[in-house]
């Protein structure tokens, strides 16, 4: 929200002798109590003459692309001008200026930068031929002059207001400032000056002005007949109306000037007064022209079918959730949201019935996201609006009609319904104290609770142990319990005050042992080369038909979202691949063609039976029951590792044409996963969506599986613009066995016997399957087994192939002998062959 620094201080009595206070004090003031400034505005970057001008004639010019105005106005009050030594009449002084904007006529008052000012951005004005003229000056636009962002035209000045040649400066008070505040949705009370005008109170410790303090005559009859259907969809709804207000009145300076700060158009002068009072106050407001609405006001949800033409002319189609207000023709405002066109205010409307309401929030946020129509009025709807501010502010909006647009305020005022107002909350007057762990000085609670609009009782509950009880006020609907009075007492005493301690850390504690595996993981995977991401992990039904997969495969049962960040990514992931995929189709869309990336995170897994979730409070530690019952409803997530792999493993480069990556470095992957972890993996011929039938391995961890490694299916890789052999790995690192003490490695002082050996299997026996068999045959004294070749082809028989292997044999305690090395390679020679059929070649 952007507010002037004057508009504030209007609502600050500041007594004594306190000193005028600069705006970023005022913005640290704002920081002291929570609110966070994002960025303080100086208006007064103009320098040089800056008047009040009328203008008195203007020239079309024509032969050019766009309209272009050369004008006479009068920037001085007149002078005398001696002629022949007698006085004659005074004349005006004007100058001619070349204008393109077409929003003024002639006898309008406009700002004027004369030669030798300065507008904001360092723009020096100086006198300069253009379009065949002179131009001898710059007739400014709002943001010409750092007030707001309307660039549409020229800012024309109500007339009265100023005279030809006065400073201009001062009267659009360009020495003021504007500070722009990030309000968080829990504090819709300070979307007003008001609100921040309390803020500010309780900062600096002075009186806050209220303007809604005012009194509020007693209503004398109904304006009109109001019927509220839905109760909770609108607590109150307040009417009041004001005749014969003058259409051509026009909307005073200083209401111009302030809306214009706050990033509001002016448009006309009922409309500017419910948007001032809005800024003013925090109450959002409507305008009906009272002659276009036919009987009496009915307050409904919208019923199917029903459709509305809003003020934007755009006729839209209602949902049975929208709460509409209606007279008998039907809908005429879309509530919290925009007005019809049917009843807006006009150009000759004289005869205004004000309408200010209280909304349910949640209706009025879905029916903005469903419209999509934000605005100003919404933004505080769908936050919290005080139920019992309607009344005050409509006798201010209705007030400035009277007074400036010589209206009469009708006696009469409707107010339907009576939302419910905060009730009291109790707390040990002492808690603020034993959270912060300050002792704070006594009166303190009371008195910070009494600042922010609380009424206060100090007693004693029955074991005599002093409590407060605070009634909230009814703009602070937050205050629901003892948690928020401690939050607003610690808030107001200022957060820097409480001390931050750094407990003491017990000694032998530390990474558990599951964290430390994750970051070993972690770490062994960023040397292999892999890159670390972090996915969304919401993914949409659709990506499970994309990854091929069955539709009674487990992975398709997931866990749903109840308020999705992406309306289309509406569930929980079961597998880490789908957000992987996602970052690497990015990258390669962005220019890389060499990937390799890894993600270490959880999945989500529904139970086979939901447990509902318990509610538990805050007032005390929950039991471990409590903590049990919680864990229950909660979905399994278990820790998986996945990687995915696209392009080349080795670059291209004058030393080759580079290695592509393959089926095999997803495998080797998961190898250096189970490396990492200290458990040794198996790798099992497999068949699994979404990867390629006959590239595609299942990881074991003995007879157990734990995940799957290989090559994306085709299929996948088209449906998702994949590059083409595209690899994956997902384990789940839960299931890796947990080692809390890992041994040492024992290096053997002793000479290894390298031997080779080459042996002829079926074509059709997996390699991983015949490289176990002959590691277990081999026995203590194998200390590697490496494939280095295999062979088809006429030297062997057909549909047979030969696997050459270079084995490693070392003995721990002494040097293997020749006959010991031949010995262990004969075992596994034996092995082989007796589970495989396996022959020596």
């Amino acid at each position: 929200m952007r507010v002037p620094v004057s508009w504030l201080t209007e609502h600050l009595d500041f007594t004594g002798e306190t000193a005028p206070l600069s705006a970023q004090e005022y913005a640290d003031a704002f920081v002291r109590v929570g609110l966070e400034v994002e960025e303080i505005t100086e208006l007064g970057d103009v320098t040089g003459p800056l008047v009040v001008g009328r203008v008195m004639e203007i020239e079309e010019l024509t032969g050019f692309k766009k309209p272009i105005r050369y004008c006479l106005v009068e920037v001085e009050s007149p002078d005398f001008v001696a002629d022949d030594d007698a006085e004659t009449e005074p004349k005006p002084r004007t100058r001619g200026i070349v204008c393109g904007a077409t929003n003024f006529v002639e006898g309008d008052l406009v700002v004027v930068a004369l030669p030798g000012a300065v507008l904001p951005g360092g723009f020096e004005i100086a006198a300069r031929k253009t379009y065949g003229h002179v131009s001898d000056g710059m007739i400014c636009s709002a943001r010409e002059l750092g007030l707001g962002e309307d660039h549409a035209g020229i800012m024309v000045l109500p007339s009265g207001e100023a005279d030809p040649g006065d400073d201009a400066i001062d009267l659009l008070g360009l020495t003021d400032t504007v500070i722009e505040l990030a309000i968080t949705p829990d504090r819709g009370y300070c979307f007003s000056v008001r609100g921040l005008a309390r803020e500010l109170a309780c900062a600096l410790g002075v009186r806050l002005v209220d303007p809604a303090a005012m009194d509020v005559p007693g209503a004398e009859g109904e304006v009109i007949g109001v019927h509220v259907e839905d109760e909770q969809a609108c607590p109150r709804f307040v009417v009041r109306r004001v005749m014969g207000v003058d259409p051509t009145a026009p909307t005073p300076w200083a209401i111009r000037r302030r809306l214009m700060l706050a990033g509001i158009r002016s448009i006309s002068l009922a409309v500017d007064i419910t948007n001032y009072v809005m800024l003013e106050m925090g109450q959002p407001m409507h305008a009906f022209d009272s002659g276009a609405l036919k009987g009496d006001i009915t307050v409904r949800r919208a019923t199917a079918g029903e459709t509305l033409v809003t003020l934007d002319d755009v006729e839209r189609k209602l949902d049975p959730d929208d709460i509409v207000v209606c007279d008998e023709t039907g809908p005429v405002s879309l509530a919290g949201v925009m007005g019809g066109a049917s009843t807006e205010v006009r150009d000759d409307s004289t005869d205004i019935t004000l309408e200010a309401a209280i909304w349910d929030p949640a209706s009025i946020a879905r029916a903005v996201r469903r419209h999509k129509l934000p605005s100003e009025a919404s933004k505080r709807f769908e936050r919290f609006v005080d139920p019992a501010l309607p009344p005050a502010a409509l006798e201010r909006a209705a007030r400035l009609l009277r007074d400036h647009g010589d209206g009469r305020i009708h006696p009469g005022r409707t107010d339907a319904g009576r939302p419910l107002l905060p009730g009291p909350v109790s707390m040990p007057i002492n808690l603020p104290d034993k959270v912060a762990g300050v002792q704070y000085a006594r009166g303190v609670t009371a008195q910070r609770l009494q600042q922010v609009g609380c009424t206060v009782e100090v007693g004693a509950d029955d074991a005599g142990i002093p409590i407060v009880t605070a009634t909230p006020p009814t703009w602070r609907a937050d205050l629901t319990q003892p948690a928020d009075l401690v939050e607003e007492v610690l808030r107001l005493e200022g957060y820097d005050t409480i001390p931050s301690v750094l407990p003491a850390a017990p000694a032998g504690r530390g990474l558990t042992a599951a964290q430390r595996r994750r970051r070993t993981v972690s770490r062994a995977l960023a040397e292999a080369g892999y890159v670390e991401v972090i996915p969304f992990p919401f993914v949409s039904p659709k990506t499970w038909d994309d990854l091929g997969l069955a539709e009674d495969d487990v992975r398709r049962k997931t866990v749903g979202l109840l308020n999705p960040l992406e309306s289309d990514r509406d569930q929980m992931t079961t597998t880490l691949l789908p957000g992987l995929l996602d970052t690497l189709i990015r990258n390669v869309a962005r220019g890389a063609r060499d990937l390799a990336l890894f993600h270490i995170g959880q999945v989500t897994l529904p139970r086979a039976e939901q447990v509902p979730m318990p509610s538990i409070g805050v007032a005390q530690r929950p039991t471990d029951e409590d903590v049990a019952a919680l864990q229950a409803a909660l979905p399994q997530q278990p820790q998986h590792v996945a990687v995915v792999l696209a392009g080349h493993r080795e670059p291209a480069g004058w030393w080759g044409k580079g290695e592509p990556v393959s089926w095999a470095d997803a495998i080797e992957a998961a190898r250096q996963v189970g490396a990492a972890a200290g458990v040794p993996l198996r790798v099992v011929a497999a068949d699994l969506a979404p990867w390629h039938p006959g590239r595609c391995a299942q990881l074991r961890v003995g007879d157990w599986p734990i995940g799957h490694a290989g090559e994306l299916h085709p299929k996948v890789i088209e449906a998702l613009g994949l590059p083409k052999r595209t690899c994956a790995m997902e384990l789940d690192l839960d299931k890796l066995p947990l080692l809390e003490h890992r041994p040492a490695p024992r290096v053997s002082p002793y000479p290894p016997v390298l031997l080779d050996m080459a042996i002829v299997v079926d074509a059709s026996t997996p390699v991983a399957e015949v490289t176990e068999t002959l590691r277990s045959g081999g026995g203590e004294l194998l200390e590697d087994l490496q494939l280095f070749d295999v062979y088809t082809g006429d030297q062997v028989p057909e549909g047979k192939r030969s696997l050459a292997y270079s084995l490693r044999l070392r003995a721990a305690d002494r040097t293997l002998t020749v006959e010991e090395a031949t010995e262990a390679k004969d075992a596994a020679l034996a092995a082989v062959a007796e589970r495989y059929e396996a022959t020596l070649r």
